[in-house]
């Protein structure tokens, strides 16, 4: 089991940046795979941006340029840095996790509860 606990989550203004944050811990190592996924009011949950348990990364169209993933193997950790935030980017972001890389797809089998990002116009 892997348990995945987010944060860094909040309420900024358009324009603004976050960094998210994601701790895993359990039967874990720095060869999983992990990604940001979210899902806004009425929405369906997407894929954001992802990372291969070798380093390959995956962003979805509306967030290239803006957002940047990456992790620390030595604290199990995941970063989502958010710069340029939009009013469309508010939801809620979810981390994953999976022994499998599925790109911007969502079969990874580990989920956390989520941090809510809220952007102002």
């Amino acid at each position: 089991q892997v348990q995945l606990v987010e944060s860094g989550g909040g309420s900024v203004q358009a324009g603004g940046s976050l960094r998210l944050s994601c701790a895993a811990s359990g039967n874990t190592n720095s060869r999983i795979s992990m990604g940001w996924f979210r899902q806004a009011p009425g929405k369906e949950r997407e894929g954001v941006a992802t990372i291969g348990g070798f380093g390959s990364t995956a962003y979805a169209d509306s967030v290239k340029g803006r957002f940047t993933i990456s992790r620390d193997s030595v604290k199990n950790t995941l970063y989502l840095q958010m710069n340029g935030l939009k009013p469309e980017d508010t939801a809620m972001y979810y981390c994953a996790a999976d022994w499998w890389w599925y790109g911007l797809g969502s079969g990874y089998q580990y989920w956390g509860q989520g941090t809510q990002v809220t952007v102002s116009s």
